[in-house]
């Protein structure tokens, strides 16, 4: 009874972990701060770098220490990211935030979906491992439609006011995180650590269909990820500062219902033509408000979250299919330190690009780059 309320406690621990207030501002911040969109876009790109250096050794830590003790260490370096980000006196301290927020998403990214699984395997509900996931990922959401209307409102009024009210939900993450438990359904690997990761590795040359599941997954989050972070400067220049949290928040409403519903909209079309239908129709969206932009542009970009929390379930179904038990964590760190070092490069880029032409033309240019992973699925589902 105890362990099936980690999935309650996961719920939580999503809500608090992205009930940041900055989030709809992060960019505008980071540039004021800095001085420019190329530089603004690296800090976003230094945390997701650093979360790729850090990726394999903190899977091989869940897989080897715990799911929960890596969880609790991830939401300690989230509270230290967003404090020194609240501090904000030069783009040094805020290079600094990103390196713990770095080694805040390396904690979670193999550990989280692996203590879930985890805990579904002990309670007999493996299969509905999507479904479960679905409902606590809506939590991300519900958390960031709530914040991004105060925040948006908190920084027309002061930017430190919006930073440093983020950091309380921090603290509140970090003490639902010392309340879950352990899972024992997880096989423990030999404390050879160099063999357990070239184990890992080997599951990815053998298995063609992981390979290419990991290729589709890195490009949609890490070009999905900049060009997401990049419009809200794009959607400054159509509405005024404080209004910026409303598409967001409309977002977020059609991403906590997609997310939520999705395991029964995967039951009953399956994962290729959710996950084409996803791409497609939210590119076609994109373009059309990116090519005509108007006041409804941000509207338009904001409603493609309709699909996006079903495609994105649908991919980690995917991959967690092809993970063993014994390198859950690791593979999924593995997945993740493919998809953090390309958002690195791309974060800069279409930053760069944004300063030598122009908002619109670096992120039709994203839009081109995401419709990549549809050749993959294909190649997989074939």
């Amino acid at each position: 009874m105890q362990l099936k309320k980690n999935i309650k406690l996961l719920g939580w621990f999503n809500f608090f972990t992205d009930f940041v207030f900055f989030a709809p501002v992060a960019i505008i911040y980071f540039q004021k701060v800095t001085g420019s969109f190329a530089l603004g876009m690296s800090i976003f790109s230094v945390a997701y770098v650093s979360s790729a250096i850090f990726e394999v050794p903190t899977g091989v830590v869940s897989d080897l220490l715990g799911r929960k003790k890596t969880i609790v260490v991830g939401a300690a370096c989230s509270a230290v990211c967003i404090a020194l980000y609240a501090v904000g006196i030069s783009y040094w301290v805020l290079f600094l935030g990103a390196l713990f927020q770095g080694l805040s998403r390396a904690f979670y990214s193999g550990n989280n979906d692996a203590l879930l699984m985890d805990t579904l395997k002990e309670t007999g509900q493996e299969k509905e491992y999507h479904s479960h996931l679905g409902k606590i990922s809506s939590m991300f959401q519900i958390a960031l439609a709530i914040a991004a209307v105060a925040g948006s409102l908190m920084a027309s009024k002061s930017f430190a006011l919006v930073m440093w009210a983020s950091v309380i939900p921090q603290i509140c993450a970090f003490v639902v995180a010392l309340r879950i438990k352990e899972p024992q359904v997880h096989i423990k690997a030999s404390g050879n650590i160099f063999e357990h990761i070239k184990e890992s590795l080997r599951q990815f040359k053998i298995n063609n269909k992981l390979r290419l599941a990991t290729m589709a997954s890195a490009l949609r989050f890490s070009m999905g990820e900049s060009s997401y972070f990049l419009r809200q400067a794009f959607f400054k220049t159509l509405w005024p500062l404080w209004a910026l949290g409303i598409p967001q928040m409309f977002g977020n409403i059609c991403g906590a219902f997609s997310y939520y519903f999705s395991g029964k909209v995967i039951n009953k079309f399956g994962l290729y033509k959710i996950l084409k239908f996803e791409n497609i129709s939210s590119r076609v969206v994109d373009f059309i408000a990116l090519v005509f932009p108007t006041a409804v542009s941000p509207v338009l970009m904001a409603s493609t979250s309709l699909t996006f929390g079903v495609g994105s379930v649908a991919t980690n179904s995917l991959l967690q299919k092809e993970f063993t038990d014994k390198q859950r964590a690791t593979m999924g760190s593995l997945n993740s330190l493919v998809g953090n070092i390309l958002f690195g490069i791309f974060a800069v880029l279409l930053g760069y690009l944004a300063d030598k032409t122009s908002l619109i033309v670096a992120l039709i240019a994203s839009q081109a780059v995401l419709l990549i992973p549809l050749i993959f699925y294909k190649k997989i589902f074939k």
